[in-house]
C-alpha cells in the first residue's frame, strides 16, 4: 500500500474520462487500497476518484458518514429529490461552492472483489456519490456551481 499524489487544480488529467475496469483482479485491489491511503493521509477528504491520483480507471473510495466503500465501476442507477449543499474537493485546496443535487441516489457498482453492489445514500452521502462519480467522466464540482463561497478572513 502506498500514498499516493493528488492531482490538482487545472491539471489535464481531471478532465478526463475514465476507462471501465474488465476484470477486478489484485492490481485493482492494491489500486483501491493506495487510494484508500492517500484518502486517510489527507486532510478533510471523505473520498477519492481514481483520476484524482493520476488512474484513469472507474474507481473510487469513500469514507464518509458512516460508509467506508471500494467502488468498481460504480454508476447511479436511481436518484429522486433536490437538495442544495456545499461541496469541496481535495484537487481543488480552500474553494467551496453550492450546488444543486438530488437527495437521494441509489449506485450499483463492483466491489473490490468483482461482486455486484447496490447501495443508496441520502443528504450528505448523495452528494458525494455524485460528486466523485462526476469525476469519472472528467466532471469537476465547478461545472454544478450555482455560486462560489468565499472564506471569510
Amino acid at each position: 500500500m502506498a500514498i499516493r499524489n493528488i492531482r490538482y487544480n487545472n491539471d489535464s488529467i481531471l478532465r478526463k474520462k475514465c476507462k471501465e475496469v474488465t476484470r477486478v483482479d489484485d492490481k485493482i485491489r492494491e489500486i483501491l487500497n493506495d487510494m484508500m491511503d492517500t484518502l486517510h493521509n489527507t486532510e478533510n477528504g471523505a473520498a477519492l476518484a481514481a483520476n484524482q491520483i493520476g488512474i484513469l480507471k472507474r474507481l473510487v473510495v469513500i469514507d464518509y458518514c458512516g460508509y467506508t466503500l471500494k467502488l468498481v465501476n460504480p454508476q447511479i442507477i436511481e436518484s429522486s429529490g433536490v437538495q442544495e449543499c456545499i461541496e469541496g474537493c481535495l484537487s481543488f485546496p480552500n474553494r467551496f461552492v453550492k450546488t444543486i443535487r438530488p437527495q437521494k441516489v441509489t449506485v450499483r457498482a463492483l466491489n473490490e472483489y468483482g461482486e455486484e453492489i447496490i447501495v443508496t445514500g441520502k443528504g450528505e452521502m448523495a452528494k458525494c456519490f455524485c460528486h466523485e462519480l462526476e469525476h469519472l467522466d472528467g466532471e469537476i464540482f465547478l461545472d454544478k456551481a450555482i455560486e462560489e463561497i468565499v472564506p471569510e478572513i
